[in-house]
């Protein structure tokens, strides 16, 4: 019996869903305080940033939200090089401010610690905190795969913080690299092989010769 994904392909008319979504999740972790140290401003600057790289995904990837509405994804098909968002640095120092600097560290480091394999790069889990979050994450992740896995491309994803680091690994996903963060939450960065491929170290991603030896840390 054919059973359906509880999740569904976003379509543009989800993208202001979508951005409620991610900033509800990422304001009040610490890489939102951390960003926008301003705790009124955070909600506004997270929103506009996060609207972005949504819009820029529907473009050169996927997102999936999950049928009630309470949780997304929102995926990069790295297969080819992909351009930045359409006037990138005007639009952030528009949404962002003087707050601009820090996101640009976060997207400096994260992009010269990504891989050169062609992957399928999550960008984006998210799921607000509540009594049912764990759950909700799992399902739209889950979900999510079910679509991106007949692509035939591992997987890669950028994780602050091991709240959720259960979750990765029941789905195939491994710590690649660790990066560190001032205020003190690490970043994992994890690969998942294509399913059909066992997990092996032997298989995880070639790093970028200049990132070999260069610390990973935000100033």
């Amino acid at each position: 019996m054919h059973v359906s994904p509880p999740v569904k392909r976003a379509r543009w008319c989800d993208l202001d869903w979508i951005v409620d979504l991610l900033t509800a999740t990422i304001v009040p972790t610490s890489l939102g305080a951390w960003l926008v140290p301003d705790s009124r401003r955070r909600p506004a600057v997270i929103a506009a940033v996060a609207r972005i790289w949504t819009e820029h995904a529907l473009l050169f990837g996927d997102a999936f939200l999950l049928k009630d509405g309470t949780a997304a994804t929102v995926w990069f098909h790295r297969y080819r090089p992909i351009p930045p968002p359409p006037r990138y640095d005007e639009r952030l120092d528009d949404a962002s401010g003087e707050h601009a600097v820090r996101f640009r560290r976060v997207d400096d480091i994260l992009a010269a610690r990504r891989p050169v394999e062609a992957h399928n790069h999550l960008a984006f889990l998210a799921a607000p905190p509540d009594a049912n979050r764990a759950g909700q994450a799992a399902a739209v992740l889950a979900g999510s795969h079910r679509y991106m896995d007949n692509l035939g491309l591992p997987s890669y994803a950028e994780v602050h913080g091991d709240d959720d680091a259960r979750l990765y690994r029941r789905l195939g996903y491994r710590v690649w690299q660790r990066l560190s963060r001032p205020h003190g939450t690490g970043v994992n960065l994890l690969w998942r092989p294509v399913p059909s491929v066992g997990i092996d170290p032997s298989i995880f991603p070639r790093d970028r010769p200049s990132s070999r030896h260069r610390p990973g840390r935000w100033r």
